[in-house]
């Protein structure tokens, strides 16, 4: 079954647009290549839920304005579902605006604030250290250490108190149960909404309709096997789900198909995976010298922290499959060849 799409267009800016009974649908810019963020706005009771806050910028903050304005009773709470600029960046900002407290989960918040503050193993000293180990050369790293935090920049406050929510919680929004569901590899605890009733998902990142969401592997956890914990949290997300259940992803457009969503990205992430393990067939290879095999085009630097992230997520997976070895050189350098059976 290939993917329905409901919905042909996106909101426009401060528009908003019904998916379902009491679930609306925002559309905010980003300013990356991948250029907008999806939000909701949930009808709870006399007020609303907002899931989700988008980039801080100059026009997003104006646009929530106009909507918050003309919102017919205050803001209840706000869910984030994970620590992403284009997640979390505003939470400190519409906590302030509407009175609303922050619900998410603890991986994500206690992750928020170790990379703001560049402690524990997270942010850009770590990572550039990490990339070194991986093979990246010394012009792009420069370009790293010159950039720096990136995170602190992209979120300019950061809460400082939230309401947990974990695994199996269910959250009651106008009278209607949303499942909290856990997914692991694109962030540390990312949550997926679903509600039975309604059969709708709010995805998050987890999943996402054209695309598919970036794994990386965090310099703190340097051998974690990432894209398999995405993989095994894809398989167990779509086991619950009916396939006509309409998917809210944060990139692109709501869809249903969630079933035939999860086999095309299995099918991709196992296509780039044999790509990997063949390049690694005649001499070891480190990561960066495998960003060519993964990604054929130019990379800016914003774009190689993701691609180096997502070349040793796959590598990392491979070796632990027993399908790669993986040795350091006397330089220092990290390289996977593939083994022999």
């Amino acid at each position: 079954m290939s993917l329905h799409y409901p919905h042909a267009h996106p909101p426009a800016a401060a528009e908003r647009i019904e998916v379902a009974p009491g679930v609306f649908w925002l559309r905010m810019p980003l300013p990356f290549q991948l250029d907008h963020i999806n939000l909701w706005l949930l009808r709870d009771g006399d007020g609303w839920t907002i899931v989700d806050t988008g980039f801080p910028n100059d026009a997003v903050m104006a646009t929530w304005k106009r909507i918050i304005e003309g919102l017919d009773g205050p803001v209840r709470r706000l869910i984030v579902t994970h620590f992403h600029p284009d997640h979390l960046g505003l939470a400190a900002w519409l906590m302030e605006q509407t009175g609303a407290p922050l619900w998410m989960t603890s991986g994500e918040f206690l992750t928020a604030h170790v990379v703001w503050n560049e402690v524990g193993g997270h942010g850009a000293r770590f990572m550039v250290e990490q990339f070194r180990q991986h093979g990246l050369d010394d012009e792009r790293l420069g370009k790293f250490e010159k950039r720096g935090s990136g995170y602190r920049k992209a979120v300019p406050a950061l809460p400082e108190h939230y309401h947990r929510l974990k695994a199996g919680d269910a959250v009651a929004v106008d009278g209607r149960q949303w499942q909290i569901i856990i997914g692991h590899g694109h962030a540390p605890e990312h949550m997926a909404l679903y509600c039975a009733e309604l059969g709708v998902l709010i995805s998050g990142d987890m999943l996402l309709p054209r695309i598919s969401t970036n794994i990386s592997v965090f310099a703190a956890t340097p051998d974690a096997d990432a894209l398999g914990w995405f993989l095994e949290s894809l398989e167990a997300m779509a086991r619950k789900m009916p396939e006509k259940t309409l998917v809210l992803p944060s990139h692109g457009l709501p869809f249903t198909g969630v079933q035939a969503r999860v086999k095309a990205l299995r099918a991709h992430h196992e296509e780039r995976l044999q790509a990997l393990e063949e390049a690694c067939e005649e001499a070891p290879k480190s990561a960066a010298e495998l960003l060519e095999t993964l990604f054929q085009r130019a990379l800016d630097t914003h774009q190689t922290m993701f691609a180096m992230g997502e070349a040793i997520a796959h590598l990392n997976h491979l070796h632990q499959a027993g399908r790669l070895s993986c040795s350091t050189d006397a330089d220092g350098v990290i390289r996977f060849m593939r083994l022999q059976h």
